[in-house]
């Protein structure tokens, strides 16, 4: 019986991940949560020229917050952000050429962004599926450079800044793929073992899931979320998993439908008022572990991966240019 009901569950959570499922949630969200006027301030958005990111950053800047684009494809960005100017009026859109997966490169965009601008919410979206085992120039595999350590070191060397500011937050774009990972801290450039991209995708999700958690303990001034955007038709669905989206095209959320919690984490004013460190979907906080899934890590493994990321942080703050 327990076996069948973990089945039910896991199966029912993969329906709401669905357009379908958004639409049922939906009937229970207050349209009031996020008719809010944002202006003065600051939201910087990582991934920001396609997708849930853009579709976010759309939705802020509607609002009247002062939205900052971080992507790493200049050509590309500078249509996103004239798209994002043109339909919402809102002029004060600002782009960041960084690739996330150069720790050095993220070092050197903060240490300019944080003496020219401030920082409300941060909004660590940009990610990347790569199917083949691909090695950065600084000899870092590239899912985990991008997703995991890149969204580390963006985020705490911009913690100084979000600190500053009043009702600071931090959102993460995560996946629902975590559920399925337990926390491994002995193969984080996946080298032991047959390489597969969706897997090591589902690891950096579940790292992503540790370190909110981490970050929520340790900084009670900011409120850290991290949020499962459902199954939506994106640029990166359709590029990383062509497969699954040639079944599932027909039930996949809009950019705009998988973008609504981050938006509403981003600027609703009843998120903060839920515990930070939290794993959303549709606007309502979820469980971070299938039930009899075995994916609950020691807590002496989930402080092994924030040290690790900081060895790394500093190794590349060290050798950063400027």
């Amino acid at each position: 019986m327990s076996w069948y009901r973990s089945a039910v569950w896991f199966l029912k959570g993969l329906w709401e991940y669905t357009r379908g499922g958004y639409e049922s949630a939906s009937k229970h969200f207050s349209a009031a949560d996020v008719e809010v006027d944002v202006a003065g301030r600051s939201f910087l958005v990582t991934g920001a020229n396609s997708g849930i990111g853009k579709a976010a950053a759309k939705e802020i800047a509607r609002r009247g917050g002062t939205v900052h684009l971080l992507c790493r494809n200049a050509e590309r960005s500078e249509v996103a952000k004239e798209e994002i100017v043109t339909e919402t009026g809102n002029k004060n859109i600002f782009l960041h050429i960084v690739d996330i997966s150069d720790p050095k490169e993220i070092w050197k965009f903060v240490e300019k962004f944080q003496n020219e601008h401030k920082l409300n919410v941060l909004v660590n979206n940009a990610g990347c599926m790569v199917n083949n085992r691909e090695v950065t120039e600084e000899g870092l595999e590239k899912n985990f450079a991008t997703n995991t350590l890149g969204t580390y070191i963006l985020t705490t060397a911009l913690l100084p800044l979000l600190e500053k500011e009043a009702d600071s937050r931090v959102i993460t774009v995560s996946s629902g793929g975590m559920l399925v990972q337990k926390l491994d801290i002995s193969n984080s450039q996946s080298e032991n073992g047959t390489f597969d991209g969706t897997l090591v995708y589902a690891q950096n999700k579940r790292q992503q899931v540790v370190m909110t958690e981490q970050w929520a303990k340790a900084h009670r001034n900011i409120h850290f979320s991290v949020m499962h955007p459902g199954w939506a038709d994106t640029p990166a669905v359709r590029s990383s998993m062509p497969d699954f989206y040639e079944r599932m095209k027909n039930s996949l959320r809009t950019e705009a439908q998988g973008a609504d919690t981050v938006v509403w984490l981003a600027v609703s004013p009843e998120a903060p008022k839920l515990p930070s460190g939290l794993f959303f979907q549709d606007r309502q906080p979820v469980a971070t572990h299938l039930p009899l899934a075995r994916t609950h890590s020691p807590p002496e493994d989930e402080e092994k991966l924030m040290e690790v990321l900081e060895e790394f942080s500093q190794k590349f703050r060290s050798t950063s240019p400027g």
